[in-house]
């Protein structure tokens, strides 16, 4: 490992702190150049509470067609 390289655990920490701070997963996938998968799963390894998909408007978007 290179000494400019962060240790899992602190990536892990600063993962877990986006996200419970608003940040999507999509969004660290932008930031960290990791995939959507591997993002999913050290936050759920760092114990994170997940939030439920489609973010906080996902109820209000579905309409019926008129």
């Amino acid at each position: 490992m290179k000494d400019n390289e962060k240790s899992r655990e602190e990536l892990l920490n600063e993962l877990r702190a986006a996200y419970e701070s608003g940040a999507s997963i999509r969004t660290l996938v932008a930031s960290t150049g990791r995939s959507y998968g591997s993002i999913h799963s050290m936050l759920r390894e760092s114990g994170t509470t997940m939030r439920s998909r489609g973010g906080p408007n996902h109820r209000g978007r579905r309409r019926t067609a008129s």
